[in-house]
């Protein structure tokens, strides 16, 4: 395999030595340079052209967020960022994946970030993920034909979906979300692989963009029409019935397969209502989470609709693969078709 050539662009020269240092443990990434800012960043990128970079959010002379936008409009490059776990390194890190980056890192908390090491395997992964990830597919989006017509017509009255995704899902999540009808009434719960603290900025993000109302979700909440509700970040999401209504439930059980939240566990959870139709939704990320769940739901209700992103449009095509490898996906759709067809799946 071709070594892959990285770039390490921090302000910090402790930590451009120690990410350096990690990445060049694995046999796979050669770190051809470092950057101390986003201008000197700029410069190494222009001239060596790598396969991914890895870019840090806060910098003084040019920062993460100008110097990302500077990538993706010169040589669009796979770019993981590394943020803080504040809430203004959590909005910069869902700005910067709104913006291109392809994944972000965050770094632990402590004055000079020894604990920086205990993050090694998920520092490589995400580069090496990362540098795998085809850039053109930005452009796929905007071509893609919106003509298709829905799988199935409803059963009953009420109607709830549920999308899974992982890397390259905040993205995915905005385009679904304001290609959907203002008219739209269907609840949608979301699981989003992302650490804690972060997923309410992609929430409210979402919500200055979407035609629906977008939130974090809170434990013993009642499920609402036209509301679209993200799964905090380490907690896993399910659905109780309550009388006639259902409430999400949120909890700190066990990570499943290395989750929480899990797609699986919140596909599970709504495979046994009943009297209700569901929509299961599968979006760009890495790995299987969704797959079992997909199976349980079509189990226990084979009217369950399960929609899958197409390999044309997904930023990582490890998911959708492995939910259409079930045999249960009804149709695959690129980004730009996920809005009409839920449009005229909840009429």
């Amino acid at each position: 395999m071709k070594q892959i050539r990285a770039i390490v662009i921090d302000d910090s020269a402790f930590m451009r030595k120690v990410i350096s240092d990690i990445l060049a443990s694995d046999p796979r990434v050669n770190v051809i340079a470092t950057g101390r800012n986003g201008e000197d960043g700029i410069k190494k990128i222009r001239e060596l052209q790598p396969d991914v970079v890895t870019l840090d959010v806060h910098m003084p002379v040019m920062d993460g967020i100008e110097a990302l936008s500077i990538i993706m409009k010169e040589r669009p490059t796979p770019v993981v960022m590394l943020s803080s776990e504040t809430k203004e390194g959590a909005i910069k890190a869902i700005q910067a994946i709104s913006n291109g980056a392809v994944d972000f890192i965050t770094k632990p908390s402590g004055p000079i970030s020894l604990d920086i090491r205990n993050i090694q395997h998920e520092i490589i992964s995400k580069v090496v993920t990362a540098s795998q990830v085809n850039m053109n597919k930005n452009q796929l989006r905007k071509a893609a034909d919106c003509q298709v017509k829905a799988p199935v017509k409803k059963y009953h009255d009420k109607t709830i979906i549920t999308i899974g995704t992982s890397t390259g899902g905040p993205r995915a999540l905005q385009q679904v979300l304001i290609s959907i009808s203002e008219s739209f009434t269907a609840p949608i719960l979301i699981v989003q692989h992302m650490p804690a603290r972060f997923t309410k900025s992609l929430a409210e993000r979402l919500n200055t963009l979407s035609p629906i109302r977008v939130k974090e979700a809170v434990h013993g909440e009642i499920i609402e029409k036209s509301t679209a509700y993200i799964a905090p970040g380490d907690f896993h999401m399910t659905v109780n019935k309550i009388g006639t209504s259902l409430a999400i439930c949120l909890s700190k059980d066990v990570p499943v397969k290395g989750h929480r939240p899990s797609v699986d566990t919140l596909f599970r959870s709504i495979a046994g209502l009943k009297r209700i139709n569901k929509i299961a939704i599968v979006l760009t990320g890495m790995g299987n989470d969704g797959a079992a769940g997909i199976i349980e739901m079509k189990k226990q209700d084979p009217n369950t609709i399960v929609l899958a992103e197409s390999e044309e449009t997904s930023i990582v095509y490890g998911m959708p693969k492995a939910a259409a490898q079930t045999g249960y996906v009804n149709q695959v759709l690129t980004l730009n078709q996920f809005g009409p067809v839920l449009d005229e799946l909840t009429k």
